[in-house]
């Protein structure tokens, strides 16, 4: 019988309704700890509440501690596989983290609920029992941090979140899910070409991330820059392209060694410096700015902020975004 990690971080599968006000709250015990003898039917688990959380509390911090947790612990012990419970909201932003720095063979699963413990339809400890079957997988092995929910088995890379509350909610948009969980086992059916890890230790740096919109100008540039950023994320629009009004600021930036790193703000797609007008993709890229390959925002920053913690060159920057 496999030996899996189950680390417990908060989120809604750890949470209750209020039946008189319908809110949806922590109790000061989390009931999934009630379910680890029946969890012992499928894999030999051990269980450690790292933190208990709503997942709008996470931050860098605690995924660093989490990081630090699982290294230490495969270490020291026989660990076959990995299964975190966070909640919902940034879950991916963790699995991405995870996934960036972690280079371990054996699998480490996030999962999460949509409705708490109590909801009619509860989908968390199913989700739960599901990871573990992957974790507990041969075939997990080697394929990064994955997100397991509603029978599906998503790269940490791809997945996110897509609808406030429909239980279908994590997807991977352009690539689909690459196994999924049935009644008979865990099938894949496709795996990651690539990982690139960087090992890090702490997190110093401060990397922000900010939205285009039509008429956009260069003043919030002004204001970011005077914060002591290290590192700024745009969300463009479409293919890579910026109001004309930002450009100017948006040089400055760069100049002062500013990396500023681009994705879009569409669903799907790739930016591209395609064109070449004021603002325009071309433009953008021939002043310095790093075009990413096909990451959201939020794991763009986060892979922004791992690189710089790892004194990433400019250069190397840039390779490291086209992968």
């Amino acid at each position: 019988m496999k030996k899996i990690l189950l680390i417990h971080t908060g989120g809604t599968i750890s949470m209750i309704e209020d039946k008189t006000t319908g809110t949806i709250q922590q109790n000061q015990q989390n009931p999934l700890l009630n379910t680890t003898n029946s969890l012992n039917e499928i894999a030999d688990i051990s269980v450690l509440e790292l933190f208990h959380l709503p997942s709008p509390h996470i931050t860098t911090n605690e995924m660093l501690l989490l990081m630090k947790e699982i290294k230490e612990r495969v270490v020291t012990e026989n660990i076959d596989g990995v299964v975190i419970t966070h909640g919902t909201d940034t879950l991916e932003e963790t699995a991405y983290f995870l996934d960036v720095t972690i280079s371990f063979e054996l699998p480490i699963v996030v999962t999460g609920a949509m409705r708490s413990s109590n909801e009619l339809g509860a989908d968390g400890l199913y989700n739960l029992i599901s990871s573990i079957r992957v974790a507990a997988s041969d075939s997990a092995r080697g394929k990064g941090v994955l997100v397991v929910l509603n029978d599906e088995i998503h790269t940490a890379r791809n997945v996110t979140k897509t609808h406030t509350s429909n239980v279908a909610t994590f997807q991977s948009p352009q690539y689909g899910p690459i196994g999924i969980v049935t009644k008979r086992g865990v099938v894949f059916h496709q795996a990651p070409l690539f990982r690139e890890t960087c090992n890090i230790k702490s997190i110093t740096k401060k990397v922000i991330m900010l939205k285009a919109y039509a008429g956009m100008d260069g003043t919030i540039l002004q204001a970011v820059q005077s914060l002591g950023i290290d590192g700024l994320v745009i969300e463009a629009l479409g293919q890579g392209n910026l109001p004309p009004l930002m450009v100017n600021d948006l040089k400055e930036m760069i100049d002062n060694d500013i990396p500023v790193v681009l994705v879009s703000r569409c669903f799907n797609g790739f930016v591209e410096d395609v064109y070449g007008y004021d603002g325009g993709g071309k433009q953008l890229k021939d002043l310095g700015v790093i075009f990413s390959n096909g990451l959201n925002g939020q794991k763009a920053r986060l892979k922004l902020l791992v690189a710089l913690e790892s004194n990433v060159s400019q250069e190397k920057l840039q390779e490291l975004f086209q992968k």
